[in-house]
């Protein structure tokens, strides 16, 4: 091992041990275990944030740390740009008549959103893809200038049959916003990579 990826590991090793004097235990376990896997992604050329098929445990919840408050910049574009005209999302004058009295951020954004944060904690550089979202609900509306966190669990996983270097995990993803009210769930279905063999 050459002297400067022994200095990046011993500096790591050591934001680590810092990270856990301040964590709880849960939150310690599980950002020592990032901080080593980032180390090691990085002295091995890559940037693997993700985890592989066996690392993911059923029952296991991620509270992602990022939060986005929505914009009618977003809404707007995102709702032309797919080609959406309904005036729920982009007619202000329309909107104040109906039962919410303002425009609905668009539902489409709100789920891109939520599984969009989960990715860095959960499948970025690891996935093959995804094989199908369910049981999409959006049990509250969502306005311009709410703030929206995202938040995991695995709900099962299974090797592969057909691919014995990969295996297919369930998700359960929630939306909440900042009165802590769940705005948006699904269930998502990942094919993963294995762990590269040694």
């Amino acid at each position: 091992m050459r002297a400067v990826d022994a200095d990046f590991r011993r500096s790591v090793e050591n934001a680590a041990e810092s990270f856990a004097l301040v964590a709880t235990t849960e939150d310690c376990q599980e950002g020592l275990e990032c901080v080593r896997r980032k180390a090691d992604a990085k002295l091995q050329g890559t940037l693997m944030a993700g985890l592989y098929f066996e690392e993911f445990e059923v029952g296991r919840e991620f509270h992602h740390e990022f939060s986005r408050t929505v914009t009618e910049m977003d809404n707007t574009m995102f709702s032309l740009l797919t080609m959406n005209p309904q005036p729920l999302h982009i007619d202000a004058h329309f909107s104040e008549n109906t039962e919410f009295g303002q425009r609905l951020f668009n539902s489409l954004y709100t789920l891109g959103i939520m599984i969009g944060m989960s990715v860095y904690d959960t499948t970025l550089g690891t996935t093959i893809g995804n094989l199908g979202m369910t049981d999409v609900k959006f049990p509250k509306p969502v306005f311009h200038g709410d703030t929206l966190k995202a938040h995991t669990k695995i709900i099962s996983k299974r090797a592969s049959k057909s691919r014995p270097t990969q295996g297919i995990v369930e998700f359960e993803h929630t939306m909440t916003n900042q009165r802590g009210e769940v705005v948006a769930s699904c269930r998502r279905t990942g094919l993963m990579h294995c762990k590269p063999k040694a």
